[in-house]
């Protein structure tokens, strides 16, 4: 059964940091890309950053570039998100996903779902 299970969400005030989890299991990161997306009270989902399955292709939203980073552990079967200077905007319910085809993960229709983890980011 392919599972992903987000985690590292939690409330930090503006400027702090926060590192996303993503544990997989049930399937190899080496045949998957991964991605983080998010969404806010009353906004549509949105891509923040995915990592094809060779690692060599690695994109961000315009609005977390320079500040989060995505990366993965291939042993532990985890991909990371590290935000950093986070701001109230960044604030939203964060999802990982995965999908065979870097262009489908990107455009929000992964076969596979995490069930999210909320961040918070205080003013």
């Amino acid at each position: 059964e392919v599972q992903l299970v987000e985690s590292g969400g939690g409330l930090v005030q503006a400027g702090g940091s926060l590192r996303l989890s993503c544990a997989a299991s049930g399937f190899s990161f080496d045949d998957y890309a991964i991605g983080w997306f998010r969404q806010a009270p009353g906004k549509e989902r949105e891509g923040v950053s995915c990592i094809s399955s060779s690692e060599d292709i690695i994109y961000y939203e315009d609005s977390v570039k320079g500040r989060f980073t995505i990366f993965s552990d291939i042993i532990k079967n985890t991909v990371y998100l590290q935000m950093n200077s986070l701001k109230p905007e960044d604030t939203a319910i964060y999802y990982c996903a995965a999908d065979q085809d870097l262009i489908t993960l990107a455009a929000g229709q992964g076969d596979y779902w995490g069930q999210g983890t909320q961040v918070t980011v205080s003013s």
